[in-house]
């Protein structure tokens, strides 16, 4: 392979990276439904690239279970079924105290300070800021340890029901329940106790209310 095809493979490379990760953004902004249809030639046009790195980027997201390719026929945004959903969420119960564990030990007081903060600030916002704070909130207490394989998978769950859970908060939030800003305020207060076992036990029963108010609503996965 000649020198100037190396260096367009990387070129392809980097502008597929760069084209994933703004569509990734898009899908968990909610700018891209469930089902609605991705257009190549549109990915193509917003980015100034040939099809070769906008193809590269749908086999990313395609990976990482965002994006659904159909040979011959285009791409789409991943629909989830309730059942699958809800297999994700049981997923999630299990694995994602682990992850806390591992790195509660690992952060200061300023990061917990900080989780103290998204917490209250979740109290009274809109839809779209929850959304944020919420995924900032969690996902902040999951990059410290070095547990690739086990964040990495973390991330993937979150990311394949993101768009379900917002379109969940929408009814939700007129509900007058509060416990999930309780729970909030439980694990930080765990967290800052150094309590493993507790913060463990305070995010799976966070994780499986959310599960069960999900199946409560299959109309969000219509």
């Amino acid at each position: 392979m000649s020198i100037n095809n190396v260096s367009e493979l990387a070129t392809h490379g980097a502008a597929g990276a760069r084209i994933a990760s703004e569509l990734r953004e898009a899908i968990l902004t909610g700018d891209y439904a469930p089902g609605d249809r991705v257009r190549q030639e549109d990915l193509a046009d917003r980015h100034g690239a040939s099809r070769v790195p906008v193809r590269e980027a749908l086999r990313m997201l395609e990976a990482e279970g965002l994006v659904t390719l159909v040979a011959n026929t285009g791409a789409w945004v991943s629909r989830v079924s309730l059942a699958e959903c809800d297999e994700m969420y049981r997923i999630r119960e299990r694995i994602e105290p682990l992850l806390l564990r591992y790195n509660v030990p690992l952060m200061d007081d300023a990061l917990i300070d900080r989780l103290d903060r998204l917490a209250t600030e979740m109290e009274d916002t809109e839809v779209e800021e929850f959304i944020a704070l919420d995924r900032e909130f969690h996902l902040s207490c999951y990059d410290l340890a070095p547990t690739r394989l086990l964040e990495e998978t973390v991330l993937r769950l979150w990311n394949r029901t993101h768009s379900y859970r917002r379109a969940y908060m929408r009814i939700a939030r007129t509900d007058p329940d509060r416990s999930v800003h309780h729970e909030h305020h439980l694990l930080v207060s765990a967290i800052r106790r150094r309590d493993l076992d507790e913060a463990e036990r305070v995010l799976a029963g966070h994780i499986r209310r959310t599960r069960l108010e999900l199946a409560r609503h299959p109309d969000v996965f219509e």
